[in-house]
């Protein structure tokens, strides 16, 4: 059962797939590889949202739940985007695959006593944390790309 103060950064989290899939409604297929300098186009964002969700995220979380104050090492996106796999790209599947790797992080979340949310760990961009500031950061993240896939579409935030 989370502490209460919790119960809303979950329920952020577990909305954010629907927000997405609300995205891509909106659009085309082809607006989601409309690229700009500097920037992912909205399908390139798709997919770091998903695989960051397994390969960041949610294994931070299980580093921060097994392990006494884990070092939490960067993720190096720039590599990610040019090495990345791209065969499963469709719209589609990147909804779908996020949805079934957010379902599988809320899910633990949802089953973290209030002594678990205050397990410490640290990561050198944002210092030392918890797993609850580790999930604050998390909404904060998702939110970040909602309004980058939303700009990119130009949609009003």
């Amino acid at each position: 059962m989370p502490a209460p103060n919790t119960d809303h950064l979950i329920d952020t989290l577990a909305a954010t797939p629907r927000i997405l899939a609300e995205l891509v409604a909106t659009s085309d297929d082809a607006a989601f590889d409309k690229t700009w300098p500097g920037e992912w186009s909205p399908r390139v964002v798709l997919a770091h949202l998903r695989d960051d969700e397994f390969l960041v995220m949610r294994l931070r979380l299980e580093r921060l739940l097994s392990e006494q104050t884990p070092m939490l090492m960067p993720f190096n996106e720039t590599e990610w985007e040019r090495t990345r796999y791209t065969d499963r790209d469709s719209l589609d599947e990147l909804i779908t695959d996020f949805a079934e790797q957010r379902a599988a992080s809320v899910a633990i979340l949802r089953r973290l006593t209030p002594e678990q949310w205050q397990r410490p760990g640290y990561q050198p961009e944002i210092g030392e944390l918890t797993i609850t500031t580790w999930t604050e950061h998390w909404v904060e993240h998702d939110q970040t790309h909602i309004n980058q896939i939303r700009a990119s579409l130009g949609l009003t935030n």
